[in-house]
């Protein structure tokens, strides 16, 4: 763990965070989104933590690739890595513009970097074999079709429609660890590993090329909070806390869980496939692996959720 009187935490935000009004997914409502996000990480440093912060880019892809689409008869297509190395730099330019504005207005002497970070898979990963993350928008028939024929896999996405999914392996390696690390130590406020990472692959040479896949954040920011040692894996997503029985009757939000209470309910099918499984599980390996203890909550609640008031927290024992 980290050897200052400071605590570090690697804090997770959710790629629809930034978007908090579906009617308004523009630019403008996306930098309300951030700077009020911000807000609530600069409490987190005032209380005395470092943080490094990751974010999600969903919607933002799916917005490139929108684009792209539309405007294909003018310009080149974009491939997919591109597109996240894009995301990692309009979101890690919002984040960071925000938190040093912020730092500003608070008369805190630091600043931010954001790192435009790789994510290592393997090539070999079953997940290449069985595509299922949904990407881009809806699709008629017909663009399903075309889709089809360029390559991509095409399927019917929970009865709303048909959209592209794309492989998310599992991330082995944060490529650009030893430059975050190094930042850590020079008191930074790092952002990094947006989206997951951009994928890449080595070749038989050890050379890393970009690879047709996502990765999941919340496992990426799993690994990398292993990778700096972090005393807090901080999971930041639209609830604040996480449920039993989620919009059931007899729903019941946890407060406090252990790692082995955890794996538990992950077992019994408490958490769905896609939204909060994979932080449960990115928490699991967190733990697994190390780490001492985690926090689920929103934005909003970070600072009570530090303060015990609210938020789930899973502790290793």
């Amino acid at each position: 763990m980290t050897t200052s009187t400071r605590k570090l935490a690697a804090i997770a935000i959710g790629g629809n965070s930034l978007i908090t009004d579906n009617a308004h997914p523009d630019i403008s409502h996306q930098w309300e989104a951030v700077q009020e996000t911000c807000k609530h990480l600069v409490s987190m440093i005032e209380h005395g933590w470092d943080i490094v912060v990751t974010h999600g880019n969903g919607p933002q892809v799916g917005f490139i690739l929108r684009r792209a689409e539309l405007a294909a008869p003018e310009v080149h297509t974009v491939p997919l890595d591109i597109i996240g190395a894009d995301t990692q730099g309009s979101i890690g330019y919002m984040l960071q513009q925000s938190l040093e504005n912020e730092f500003r207005r608070r008369g805190i002497h630091k600043a931010a970097v954001s790192i435009v970070t790789q994510t290592l898979v393997d090539s070999s990963d079953a997940a290449f074999n069985h595509p299922s993350k949904p990407i881009g928008g809806y699709l008629s028939e017909e663009q399903a079709k075309m889709f089809r024929k360029e390559g991509w896999t095409v399927v019917e996405d929970s009865g709303r429609g048909l959209r592209r999914v794309v492989a998310s392996p599992l991330p082995k390696e944060v490529i650009e660890l030893d430059a975050i690390n190094t930042l850590i130590a020079q008191d930074f406020v790092v952002i990094c590993v947006g989206g997951g990472g951009i994928p890449v692959v080595r070749d038989e040479e050890s050379y890393l090329h970009g690879t047709y896949a996502v990765i999941d954040k919340d496992r990426a920011t799993a690994l990398l909070a292993q990778g700096i040692q972090a005393d807090l894996l901080l999971i930041s997503t639209g609830v604040e806390q996480v449920a039993l029985n989620f919009n059931k009757p007899d729903q019941r939000w946890l407060d406090h869980i252990t790692l082995e209470e955890a794996r538990a309910y992950m077992e019994e099918g408490h958490f769905a496939k896609g939204s909060m499984l994979p932080k449960i599980e990115s928490v699991i390996a967190f733990l697994e692996n190390g780490g001492e203890q985690a926090l689920i909550t929103n934005p909003e609640n970070i600072s009570r959720a530090l303060a015990g008031e609210t938020g789930t927290w899973i502790k290793r024992a």
